[in-house]
């Protein structure tokens, strides 16, 4: 496999470049909503456009255009897909066991709303366990905790991988932290200080979102004190 090195603007215009590139994602998008395809067949043509992209108008060689369509599978089918099995595979075993029951009467007893709950569980209990672990465990604890709750399973694992976006750059005790300034060559301490400073952003608007995403506006309008409490103090101990 040879060595090549990606032309950003084959086209000589920046604007044009980035449309043709944006192609395979704005199908994608016009698949689901406007065609109402099926996710899977939606995204093999997806893949099959950006294919073609890569081919004819960024000029990929063909052996890594296929190879990095074969690493896109599987990094698709283990970090993600993986995440959903495992939070329906422990949501099965707490309920078999009866361990179940306890949890969610518990949650249920502070609220009834999905939204807080998804706040408390999703948000508050994953970010514990982000620092505590990472590697996607809370992401399927938390998803499988929100499954009990009534959620969808999948719908609960989106909300859940959307929502961890804020607490994972410290991650698993720092790691990811670490992990960069080893790559780098960047001090860790001052990676961390800027991620720092960027995250509590991140955090306040990451709630926001997934209370529109559950529930619109009046979902924002009716849990910004919730959200202002949880993500804020969140944000004041990562700054």
């Amino acid at each position: 496999m040879n060595l090549w090195q990606q032309n950003y603007d084959p086209a000589g215009n920046i604007w044009l470049s980035s449309l043709i590139a944006s192609l395979p994602i704005l199908f994608f998008f016009f698949a689901l909503i406007k065609l109402k395809l099926k996710g899977y067949v939606a995204a093999s043509w997806t893949v099959a456009i950006a294919l073609a992209v890569a081919l004819l108008f960024y000029k990929m060689p063909v052996a890594n255009a296929l190879a990095s369509v074969v690493y896109g599978f599987f990094y698709g089918l283990w970090p993600i897909a993986w995440i959903i099995i495992a939070a329906v595979f422990v949501y099965k075993i707490s309920v078999k066991t009866g361990q179940f029951d306890i949890i969610r009467s518990s949650i249920l007893s502070i609220t009834p709303d999905q939204r807080l709950q998804m706040l408390i569980v999703g948000f508050c209990f994953g970010a514990f366990l982000e620092g505590a672990a990472g590697f996607g465990a809370p992401v399927a604890i938390t998803a499988a905790l929100l499954v009990g709750l009534g959620f969808k399973p999948l719908y609960a694992a989106g909300l859940c991988l959307i929502v961890n976006t804020a607490p994972v750059a410290f991650g698993a005790m720092g790691i990811p932290i670490l992990v960069a300034g080893q790559v780098t060559g960047i001090d860790s301490f001052e990676i961390g200080q800027m991620v720092g400073r960027q995250l509590p952003f991140m955090t306040i608007i990451v709630l926001f979102w997934i209370m529109a995403i559950m529930d619109g506006w009046r979902g924002i309008k009716e849990t910004w004190p919730a959200v202002v409490v949880a993500g804020g103090s969140f944000a004041i101990a990562q700054y």
